[in-house]
């Protein structure tokens, strides 16, 4: 296994994922109860966040504007703009049973602590696990990893889009959800390997 260039990604099929009928956004307390009881018994779920980008030379990034959690089958948007979705996914974040997988954990982890005051238990930075899998010196997103591992293409097309907006358009609700779920497989077919 070694790391595709962006012309090898570009030739590969398309990751297809989730679909929007797969994706449920929390909107209500009710939606934020659904979710807990549907995940608080996972044994491990895929995990993402995404922030409003900044533009400006030392402009501070603020807090992410969407936590993303995902099953195989299923993902779930947190937008942090209501208090009961980030308190539902703090919940599951902070749960040890679960163990939340993902790419670039770490900047992740540092601005949920410093903006939300969420500190994750149980993380595995797939970023680091192929890296040291393939003996490579660069960090591997989530875009490399779905190609190495999965043999597939991870769109990126919403990644630089205004997550402070609302309500999240479209492409950014599947953007989301399958960075989310991405993870996920990566992981699964890691284990498998």
């Amino acid at each position: 296994m070694e790391r595709p260039t962006k012309e090898q990604i570009k030739a590969l099929p398309f990751y297809m994922g989730l679909d929007l009928p797969d994706i449920k956004i929390i909107e209500s307390e009710e939606d934020a109860k659904l979710a807990v009881s549907a995940l608080e018994n996972e044994p491990c779920l895929g995990f993402d966040t995404e922030t409003k980008p900044t533009f400006r030379k030392g402009e501070e990034s603020p807090a992410p504007a969407l936590i993303q959690l995902a099953t195989e089958s299923t993902g779930y948007l947190f937008p942090t703009r209501f208090s009961f979705a980030v308190e539902a996914a703090r919940v599951l974040l902070t749960n040890e049973r679960i163990q939340k997988v993902g790419f670039g954990i770490k900047d992740d982890n540092k601005a949920l602590r410093n903006k939300l005051d969420i500190e994750i238990a149980n993380t595995q930075d797939l970023s680091v696990v192929l890296k040291k899998k393939v003996g490579e010196k660069n960090t591997i997103g989530a875009r490399a990893a779905v190609a190495m591992v999965l043999n597939l293409c991870l769109r990126k097309g919403a990644q630089i889009s205004n997550w402070g907006a609302y309500p999240l358009k479209k492409s950014q609700v599947l953007y989301a959800a399958n960075d989310a779920h991405s993870a996920i497989c990566v992981a699964k077919a890691l284990r498998k390997k």
